[in-house]
């Protein structure tokens, strides 16, 4: 494996497409990294720009400058959420307290300044270097504003990043050079695991059983999942997976609905109903088990559509409870 691309584990195919177009000097002027969230995108991004802008042995200097995010010719734009007329991405927004109900956006105004970036003349570079993260989250009218930039791109070169490639318009997808990541095997979930010092109870010995399956073979998946586990409150989890022996009594549901909302924000709610589901779902697959995960799906959706939280809890859970007695 290139040097350049050691740290990546397990993505072959793309190190091989990526190392071509460095050692050849073919660069496209638009890229699609594809594949599961928490492979390695991000890093490969990072990689290869670094050969783009040292050469494809790379440089320890230019890496650090586009890690910390200094270098003049990168513009590395994320979803956002709207907050009081300000847009704040998505990797600030627990630590500014907004709200994450709804999912973030790549808008079009975030789009037009990477059209204007592109346009500009390059400081150091060849030409401007834009990252799109989460590019299936662009809104109708950033999709169309892309692919008008995509079809007069310049000297720049512009590499987006997707988990879901099917989202976005086909026009944008055949415009790019599209380079495969795929899930990890459990081993090479480990390797990297231990290679960023998170080895810990990712063995296997620690991480409750759902947490490593919710990840699907994606490293940075189980360390957000991990997180979200840490931060339930002490016997929570307990507390739900006594349900999943059973509906709850009215009282004990109003009382995990008060509790839940007290001490979860929306995100953490809705993750909490993809571990519970899963929890369930590893039980045997029952009719009334089936019942109880589509009366789970209809919580999610009023919880994504701005319903009171505690009275969307209170109501799925007083329903289950009914349905026992």
């Amino acid at each position: 494996m290139s040097g350049l691309f050691a740290d990546l584990v397990g993505q072959n195919q793309a190190v091989a497409l990526l190392d071509a177009a460095l050692k050849h000097q073919r660069l496209a002027p638009a890229y699609l990294f594809a594949g599961p969230n928490g492979v390695g995108r991000r890093r490969a991004a990072l990689r290869f720009l670094e050969g783009v802008l040292a050469g494809p042995t790379g440089s320890p200097a230019i890496r650090r400058r586009l890690e910390e995010g200094n270098h003049p010719d990168l513009l590395w734009v994320e979803p956002t959420y709207s907050e009081k007329g300000q847009l704040v991405p998505a990797s600030k927004a627990a630590e500014l307290g907004v709200s994450r109900r709804a999912a973030p956006q790549l808008r079009l105004e975030q789009i037009r300044d990477v059209s204007r970036f592109l346009a500009r003349r390059a400081v150091e570079a060849p030409g401007c270097l834009v990252v799109l993260e989460g590019a299936e989250a662009m809104a109708e009218g950033a999709a169309n504003a892309l692919l008008k930039t995509l079809e007069e791109p310049g000297d720049g070169l512009l590499i987006l990043l997707t988990a879901a490639p099917e989202q976005l318009l086909s026009t944008i997808r055949s415009r790019c050079q599209q380079i495969p990541f795929a899930r990890l095997a459990p081993a090479l979930m480990l390797e990297v695991l231990a290679g960023c010092g998170a080895l810990g109870a990712g063995s296997g010995d620690g991480d409750p059983a759902e947490l490593v399956e919710l990840s699907a073979g994606s490293p940075g998946a189980l360390l957000a999942h991990r997180q979200q586990w840490q931060t339930l409150p002490e016997g929570m989890a307990d507390r739900l997976r006594g349900l999943a022996q059973g509906p709850p009594e009215p009282l004990v549901a109003l009382e995990l609905a008060r509790d839940l909302c007290e001490a979860l924000d929306g995100e953490q709610q809705l993750w909490l109903l993809d571990w519970w589901q899963l929890v369930l779902w590893r039980q045997a697959p029952v009719p009334a088990q089936v019942l109880v995960l589509r009366r789970l799906e209809k919580l999610r959706s009023h919880l994504k559509a701005y319903v009171q939280p505690r009275l969307a809890w209170e109501v799925a859970l007083l329903e289950l409870a009914r349905s026992s007695h």
